[in-house]
């Protein structure tokens, strides 16, 4: 009996034992940063990070027609000489030109981005709006890509996985630029810059 009764006090003390360990790091994974329990992880103030999941797609078009017409018409008679002057031949002339002109230009342009970048909440307003900056940088094989992004967040558009859509960006400012062999590639020789300067 007494042997039974050291063996349950022995259980009792491991478990006593084992709750004290394991309290702290449950009480860890509860405690936020600011010390409150539950904290989700959406940005909330200066300094936080946010993912922004960037979709934007852009087409516009113009189209303009001009159409002109011009035309003349003259003549110009004489009878001649007459007694003495009988010499100056009958003269007679007719002219007549036309000008017509019928042009249409048109051209469209269309443009799309799709990415993720991690941006950094920089201020807050007194709304408790959050403004979010940040940029990336990358090369490879000469090649440099840039991408910049700036704009205001609302807290309700932040999702729960700490993400937000670029839609969703007030006064957004998205510039994306690269360099290198390939983007030089891809622009209009001189030639062809003049000739869409000159016509």
């Amino acid at each position: 009996m007494n042997s039974l009764l050291q063996s349950y006090a022995k259980i009792a003390a491991l478990m006593l034992l084992f709750a004290g360990i394991s309290a702290p790091s449950l009480h860890a994974q509860r405690v936020g940063t600011d010390g409150s329990f539950f904290t989700d992880i959406k940005a909330h103030r200066v300094g936080d990070l946010l993912t922004v999941i960037i979709y934007e797609s852009t087409e516009a078009s113009n189209e303009s027609a001009m159409k002109t017409e011009e035309s003349s018409d003259g003549s110009t008679n004489s009878t001649g000489g007459v007694g003495p002057l009988n010499f100056i031949p009958l003269f007679s002339a007719n002219n007549a030109s036309e000008t017509a002109y019928d042009g249409k230009g048109s051209n469209s342009r269309r443009g799309s981005i799709r990415a993720r970048m991690t941006v950094e909440v920089i201020a807050e307003r007194n709304n408790g709006d959050l403004v979010i900056q940040g940029s990336r940088n990358i090369e490879i094989n000469a090649e440099q890509e840039t991408m910049v992004l700036s704009g205001i967040v609302r807290r309700a558009d932040v999702n729960p996985d700490n993400t937000v859509n670029s839609y969703n960006i007030a006064n957004a400012k998205i510039n994306y630029t690269g360099k290198g062999p390939a983007a030089d590639g891809s622009k209009p020789g001189l030639i062809t810059r003049i000739l869409n300067w000159v016509f």
